[in-house]
């Protein structure tokens, strides 16, 4: 799904993936024995107006050399691109020349502020609108720095592009399943940039689940044989365009991905 592209800018900058595979053809809905987390082990609400919390994220900035994807936007973090307004997080991507690039947005990771191993998360997130936008939810392996990718495992709980407007995506990569041979499925779903919808992740020793609303995405067994045993940290970012994303409407002038909250639970 993606050439791995690691670009040290103050924080690590890490590439998102370039996604070519083609989704599983769709299944009854299985019955699905959900675990049961209880505990809320770390959150952020988005319930103080301002730049979001600094203890909680920090961010990648810049072009990225396209970040792996050939994608438009130059990351950054400031106020019109990433901000906490009336308790939600909010995420823009803007048309705008902006040191050579042709859109601006923001990538905000919790990278060296929290990482965790096993449990539940629960994101509930609204989607941007346009043909060309690809925002995402997701999470890279702690170690990447010492082992690289896809070895040090990602997972992608949400991924949504604007122009497949409503379908989920959901993405496992690892050795021998990551680039155009990654792991994944995808849920259609309705109002995906209207309504409000919660991505989840179910995370054991022994499967990885994701849902959207409740409804399955995608599950796969988990084993030592896999790099989904060690602490992972959180991304979000809304890209433009780029090899998966596809071309850009040149019409989207402003995009925006809100984000209720994020919820860990154990």
């Amino acid at each position: 799904m993606k050439k791995l592209l690691i670009i040290v800018m103050g924080i690590m900058s890490i590439s998102c993936t370039q996604k070519k595979y083609i989704p599983e053809p769709a299944k009854p809905n299985p019955v699905v024995i959900k675990e049961s987390y209880t505990t809320l082990v770390w959150a952020d609400e988005f319930n103080v107006d301002g730049a979001p919390d600094s203890n909680n994220w920090g961010y990648d900035l810049g072009n990225g050399n396209g970040w792996g994807n050939a994608e438009l936007e130059y990351y950054t973090n400031r106020p019109e691109n990433v901000i906490v307004k009336n308790g939600t997080l909010r995420i823009n991507a803007i048309k705008e020349n902006y040191n050579g690039s042709t859109y601006t947005s923001a990538r905000m990771l919790s990278q060296n502020k929290y990482a965790f191993t096993y449990g539940k998360v629960e994101v509930k997130a609204k989607l941007p609108v346009g043909i060309g936008t690809w925002p995402a939810i997701w999470m890279l392996g702690g170690d990447i720095k010492s082992v690289g990718w896809p070895n040090c495992g990602e997972i992608d709980i949400m991924e949504h592009l604007g122009r497949d407007l409503n379908n989920i995506y959901a993405t496992l990569h690892y050795p021998g399943h990551s680039g155009g041979n990654a792991n994944g499925a995808t849920k259609m779903i309705q109002n995906a940039t209207t309504e409000f919808h919660i991505y989840s992740l179910e995370w054991s020793p022994s499967i990885i689940k994701m849902f959207v609303d409740d409804q399955l995405v995608h599950s796969v067994s988990n084993s030592s044989n896999i790099p989904f045993n060690h602490d992972f940290f959180f991304i979000m970012n809304l890209a433009m365009g780029g090899n998966f994303g596809g071309p850009v409407d040149p019409g989207v002038t402003n995009a925006t991905m809100e984000v209720d909250y994020i919820r860990v639970y154990k």
